[in-house]
């Protein structure tokens, strides 16, 4: 299966991929990471299911870019820092990372000034194409999905 719905699970939230950041370049061990992230609440928030689900697909997103890129994500400016996060998503996503070489280049190509959400229809229904085990989402998740990316693409200034 290519493509997944994972992304729908957190933006950027650049403020807590600095904290993971920091915590990858500290090399901190498992043992040292539950009790940061989900005893102490390093990430603040609200609930243990949302500190598991959000710590590990920020953990999945950041660990494949290595530590020079940590150190921008923890230490950079805001706009430095979010593009290494997104790079980070992108890399993690390849539902995101598609929908940018795919629909996002035909539009630049074609000077379009917006996205419009149809596009994002037309892009779900090319993936099953790509990859026929690709679960059959609801609607709602399809909504959720799109949200997600347009939200990620906004934060990262590409829309």
């Amino acid at each position: 299966m290519i493509y997944t719905a994972t992304i729908t699970t957190a933006t950027l939230r650049l403020r807590e991929s600095r904290i993971v950041a920091d915590l990858l370049i500290k090399g901190t061990s498992d043992a040292d990471w539950k009790q940061a992230v989900w005893e102490d609440n390093a990430l603040q928030l609200d609930s243990i299911e949302s500190i598991k689900r959000i710590s590990r697909l920020l953990r999945a997103r950041l660990e494949p870019l290595g530590a020079g890129l940590w150190h921008l994500v923890r230490d950079a400016d805001r706009q430095q820092a979010t593009q290494a996060v997104f790079a980070g998503a992108v890399k993690n996503s390849r539902l995101l990372g598609d929908f940018m070489d795919i629909t996002m280049r035909e539009q630049r190509a074609r000077f379009a000034k917006k996205l419009e959400y149809y596009m994002w229809r037309e892009y779900i229904a090319g993936c099953r194409g790509r990859d026929p085990d690709m679960p059959h989402w609801s609607e709602s998740t399809v909504n959720r999905l799109r949200s997600a990316v347009f939200a990620m693409l906004a934060e990262a200034e590409y829309l």
